[in-house]
This record gives structure tokens, sequence and C-alpha cells, in this order.
């Protein structure tokens, strides 16, 4: 009964340092979904601030590098998409150790409770004590738990409007691309135009 106690109590540990590299994992994807949303609007602000009068070749030059800029903008959400169902993932497997622990629990205090009676009062009254500290950790570790919740929760939130950001800027190189073509074709017309007025 004594290694259970103590295998049950390192089991507790672990959760603890899994519980803390989950936090790690959801802090470094909230920076991560930071920068996204500082890059996104400095690209609007050049956006804005680009200029009209562009010939064809710069307007060409300058879709091509909003349709990359698009593009990386994807992948960057996909990756943070990825990881935040990893986080998820490892969320899930914590909280079924969780209750794996739990009822380990139980069960020890249900044997310490078949053998109250052939332990001494002192035995007695130390492995009630240790129970209640992993149940204190059990609560510590229930605790972070629920504030990855939480934390998944809003990264979720964000998902969803960086997700209509990128929509919107796809949109806006579709309309970049649709003016240029308008304006090859009417410089195609003046050039023929031209050359008939010359023959």
């Amino acid at each position: 009964m004594e290694e259970e106690r103590m295998n049950l109590r390192l089991d507790v540990d672990v959760q603890k340092l899994e519980a803390d590299k989950l936090r790690k994992g959801k802090n470094k994807a909230k920076e991560e979904l930071d920068s996204l949303k500082t890059d996104y609007k400095k690209l609007r602000l050049s956006m804005r601030t680009a200029g009209l009068g562009k010939t064809s070749e710069q307007w060409s030059e300058e879709i091509r590098e909003e349709k990359n800029k698009s593009d990386w903008w994807e992948r960057k959400f996909q990756e943070v998409q990825a990881r935040n169902e990893a986080l998820e993932k490892c969320l899930s497997e914590s909280q079924k150790e969780n209750g794996e622990l739990k009822d380990r629990v139980v069960e020890l205090e249900g044997s310490l409770h078949q053998h109250r009676s052939r332990n001494s009062v002192v035995e007695v009254k130390a492995s009630l004590s240790k129970i209640e500290k992993m149940k204190s950790k059990i609560e510590g570790l229930e605790a972070a738990l629920r504030n990855c919740e939480v934390r998944i929760e809003h990264l979720e939130a964000k998902e969803g409007r960086q997700n209509e950001q990128l929509q919107y800027f796809q949109n806006q190189v579709r309309d970049r691309n649709h003016v240029m073509g308008e304006a090859v074709v009417q410089i195609r017309e003046v050039a023929n135009y031209l050359q008939a007025l010359t023959v």
C-alpha cells in the first residue's frame, strides 16, 4: 500500500508537469497569433497607402507580392490551427489521466478504510494526510485544466476572427487582379488603335 501511495504521488507530479507544459504551449500559440495580427495590420496599412498610376508591370508585381503574403497568412493560420488541435488532444489526454488518478485515490481511500482496524491511529492519520495533499494537488491540476480550456476557447474565437480577416485579404487580391485585367485590356485596345492610325 505504501508503494501504491508513492506511485500515486509520482503520477500527480507528472500530471502537474504535463499541465505546465500545456500552459506553455498555449502561451506560445497566443504569442504567434498576436504576431500574425500585428503583421496583418501592417499589411492593411501598406495596402491603404498604396498609390494609383502604376504601370502594368508594377501592378503585376504588387499583385504577386500580395498573393504571396496571402498564401503565407493561410499557411500560418493552418499551422496555428494544427497546434491548437494538438493542444486540445493533449488536454483531453490529461483530463482522462486525471480521471484515472481520481479513481485511484478513491480506491486507496477504500483500502485505507478496510485496513483501518489493523493500522495504528498514527498511521491512519498519516495516510489521510497524504490523501488530503493528493486531493489538493488534484484540485490544482483541475484548475489548470480549466484554465487551458478557457484559453483554447479564446484561441478558437481569435482563429475565427483571423479567418475572416484572411478571407477579406484574399478578396482584396481578387479585386486587384480584376482591376489589373481590365487595365491590360484597355492598354491593348489603345495600342491597337494607335497601331491602326499609323498604318
